[in-house]
């Protein structure tokens, strides 16, 4: 079993291995957004660990899930339209590529146009 180490045994073994400890002062929320969900810390601890150039961030604390729903891009006929006279793919490449761009048209023109010289179309 491992021995409890107390704060300042602990300081000094971190000190010794090139760890430096601090903590984040007044954290009011941390939120970790995944693609489904997002985690929300609220009143955490935070430490940050600095490590051979290296920051960790160490969240201690209790967190809430909110389920994420995923927002539809409305996406309309002329920006389908004119991303297919621009890179001359199919209609489902590209609105696939409108959605993957959040309905930005010159970020879809461009992700399909090097897709295209890469050989991935």
């Amino acid at each position: 079993m491992m021995r409890r180490l107390s704060p300042r045994e602990l300081k000094r073994l971190s000190k010794r291995l090139g760890i430096e400890i601090s903590e984040l002062e007044n954290v009011r929320e941390v939120r970790i957004i995944l693609s489904d969900k997002e985690l929300i810390f609220e009143s955490p601890r935070v430490s940050i660990l600095k490590m051979g150039g290296e920051k960790i961030f160490q969240v201690i604390g209790e967190p809430h899930e909110v389920v994420r729903k995923e927002e539809e891009i409305e996406i309309s006929e002329e920006d389908i339209e004119l991303v297919i006279a621009q890179t001359g793919v199919s209609r489902e490449m590209a609105v696939k590529a409108l959605k993957e761009c959040e309905g930005d048209l010159a970020k879809a023109i461009l992700l399909l146009s090097s897709r295209k010289g890469g050989g991935e179309a």
